[in-house]
């Protein structure tokens, strides 16, 4: 069985709670807050909000219903759609999208390798 960290993602009072392989756990929060930096430069009239990665861990255990745990390419697909659909004309949103799929195409790789 292969190795899980968790990303813990917060937006305003929501918890948000991402599996991933866990070599690419730290990408993925790197890769988020490099995206929260960047978004506020960002000019379109429809701007995605972004959670903000507040940890990570080897091991979560929820003790609450309304909480579960999302698998890393799920989410990392979410927010390639999310961000492919921006209309930015000044700021150069191809190197943020550039970024993410390269993360993507990481762990469609890693899952094919593991559940081969």
């Amino acid at each position: 069985m292969a190795k899980m960290r968790y990303v813990i993602l917060q937006q305003q009072q929501e918890l948000q709670f991402v599996e991933m392989p866990a070599d690419y756990a730290y990408q993925l929060s790197a890769l988020n807050l490099r995206l929260n930096k960047e978004i506020s430069k960002l000019t379109a009239l429809e701007i995605p909000t972004l959670p903000l990665a507040i940890a990570e861990c080897d091991t979560l255990d929820l003790l609450q219903e309304q909480y579960s745990i999302q698998n890393g390419l799920h989410y990392i697909n979410e927010l390639e759609q999310s961000f492919s659909s921006i209309d930015e004309k000044s700021y150069p949103i191809i190197s943020l999208l550039t970024e993410i799929r390269a993360l993507q195409a990481q762990l469609e790789q890693w899952y094919e390798e593991e559940f081969e």
